[in-house]
């Protein structure tokens, strides 16, 4: 049976959709077609497609510069750590020496250090007045002054030896050089003993400026210290008094271990006590007669390096020459190997 249709119910087309169409229509307008999309993107072939159907192009590369050579300075130079470079530790010529000169007030401690060859006199004070030695016009009076004094004496010049005169009048110099750089009032601010500990890298640094002067410009170093009584207490001992340097004991310490002398002059004294009373007390007789002590005894701090004589007798000979003939005695053994 056929269907009828009544055209009447059916809708006429104006262009505009209805209420509920208009709706679904936008949203699904705005919804991407995804399906249209993938089918106007490209599909790249995966990499290993890729690269074996077209070779890949590198850029070529540039090796880098190569270094130059480094040269061996010992190359070709005979290994001096082998067992058949070994030599004997005795020297053959005596090289210019580190002494340090100390004693007691007034005995002419400057005059012997001028006796030495061709010397220059630094001055800490200035108590060498009377006497013919090169010298510079003024005291040094700061620590810092001391690097126009060695880069003058790094130079060119004829002199052979340096004197400092003298450690004890540096000393304060040292402090109040450490003071100004670590900006406190005076040694003891660090706290106890700490401000002298930290004076050992002042006290280093101009050992080894004076070192430089014996190693490159082949000068003696000579430095004059005054002497002073201290107490010595050993554990091993009961405590007593002997001679050293006038110094901190620190700073004696790094003088002692610096040089390859340490000289202590002093006046021949005997000792004279009446046996005839009991209660008597001895009594020190000076001749006047001034000697030098080589080695170390318990009334006094002294050393050499060298087998010089154990107690030198000067007199009253100014320019000290029994040092001066023993020393040269010592040198020319070792310049005849003995």
């Amino acid at each position: 049976m056929a269907q009828t249709i009544d055209y009447e119910t059916i809708p006429v087309y104006t262009g505009v959709p209805p209420a509920g169409e208009a709706v679904k229509a936008k949203t699904s307008a705005q919804k991407p077609d995804r399906t249209a999309k993938a089918a106007q993107t490209p599909v790249s072939p995966p990499s290993s497609q890729a690269s074996a159907s077209a070779p890949v192009q590198t850029k070529p590369t540039t090796p880098p510069p190569s270094a130059p050579p480094v040269s061996d300075p010992d190359k070709g130079k005979p290994n001096p750590f082998s067992l058949q470079s070994v030599v004997s530790s005795k020297a053959r010529t005596m090289p210019p020496q580190k002494i340090v000169i100390y004693g007691t007030p007034g005995i002419g401690k400057t005059t012997f250090a001028g006796t030495f060859p061709d010397p220059i006199l630094v001055r800490f004070e200035d108590g060498a007045a009377a006497l013919d030695i090169p010298t510079f016009p003024q005291l040094v009076t700061g620590v810092t002054q001391l690097n126009m004094i060695f880069a003058a004496l790094k130079g060119q010049h004829s002199y052979k030896s340096v004197i400092f005169d003298s450690l004890d009048w540096l000393e304060p110099l040292t402090w109040a050089y450490l003071c100004d750089k670590e900006k406190v009032d005076n040694i003891e601010s660090f706290g106890y003993g700490k401000g002298y500990i930290k004076l050992d890298e002042v006290w280093r640094q101009i050992q080894s400026k004076l070192e430089c002067l014996r190693t490159q410009r082949g000068m003696n170093v000579i430095v004059i210290a005054h002497a002073a009584a201290v107490t010595v207490d050993l554990p091993d001992s009961e405590a007593y008094q002997r001679y050293s340097m006038k110094l901190h004991k620190r700073a004696a310490a790094l003088w002692m271990e610096w040089a390859d002398m340490i000289l202590f002059t002093n006046y021949e004294t005997h000792i004279q006590k009446d046996e005839k009373k009991k209660m008597a007390k001895a009594k020190g007789i000076g001749t006047g007669n001034r000697v030098i002590f080589t080695q170390e005894r318990p009334a006094y701090q002294a050393k050499c390096r060298w087998p010089l004589d154990e107690k030198i007798h000067i007199g009253n000979d100014p320019t000290w020459s029994a040092f001066h003939n023993n020393l040269n005695e010592i040198m020319e053994g070792l310049n005849n190997g003995v």
